[in-house]
């Protein structure tokens, strides 16, 4: 399996995303901002008594307002890690994670049920979002619109042998978690205010039932 912008780790289940500019970049080290995130937990009890919970930890943003030297451009770099813990009657399951972010311009993305517009990335009432873009790399966005994309880029063949690109870890047993650093959003054509937000979004497989479970990080601003 090839994996673009990520790696396996060698002990343990768990992906880990690596972007290509990072807190030192050239430029851009002396401007940014570093924006500590709270993260967060939520657990789940399933009809047929798993027990799912999923956390984010060790979640940050570092900022650029306009690294493009216009107010139209904002870029950001994110890291953390997300996991997720299963337990109860069924002994080991497995399942799978898609962590991503969603991003908005001059729309609110931390009420319930604000969908931002055409482009929204999702319902933020704790279901799990439509990804509408392929990454956080280069994002238009106008007033009132929002997008969500995923962090992994994972590429494979598919059921009949073609590539094929995914954006979840596949795991089996009961934990797994994946980790990025400097992961790049970089925003362009928002004239004002613009922020951002995690997600994760696990889907537990077992014997009984399927069913996903979402946890969404606090709000951030992107200047």
């Amino acid at each position: 399996m090839n994996i673009r912008k990520t790696m396996a780790r060698a002990a343990g289940v768990g992906v880990a995303a690596t972007a290509a500019l990072g807190l030192l970049s050239t430029g851009a080290a002396n401007a940014d901002t570093f924006v500590p995130l709270p993260g967060g937990e939520i657990t789940k009890t399933l009809s047929d008594g798993t027990v799912v919970t999923v956390r984010m930890v060790g979640e940050s943003a570092n900022i650029n307002p306009s690294l493009g030297s216009t107010p139209l451009h904002r870029n950001a770099w994110v890291s953390g890690s997300a996991q997720v813990e299963i337990s109860g009657p069924n002994g080991a399951v497995g399942g799978k994670i898609w962590p991503g972010y969603v991003v908005g311009c001059q729309v609110n993305i931390s009420g319930g049920g604000a969908t931002g517009g055409a482009d929204a990335g999702a319902n933020y009432d704790g279901s799990s979002p439509s990804v509408g873009a392929t990454s956080g790399a280069n994002l238009s966005l106008g007033p009132g619109q929002s997008k969500a994309f995923y962090v992994l880029d994972l590429e494979q063949a598919d059921d009949f042998g073609s590539e094929a690109h995914y954006g979840r870890n596949k795991f089996a047993g009961n934990s797994a978690s994946v980790t990025w650093s400097d992961e790049t959003i970089g925003l362009n054509g928002c004239a004002g205010y613009a922020q951002a937000r995690s997600f994760v979004t696990v889907k537990v497989e077992t014997d009984n039932v399927v069913s996903d479970v979402v946890l969404w990080g606090q709000p951030f601003s992107l200047g």
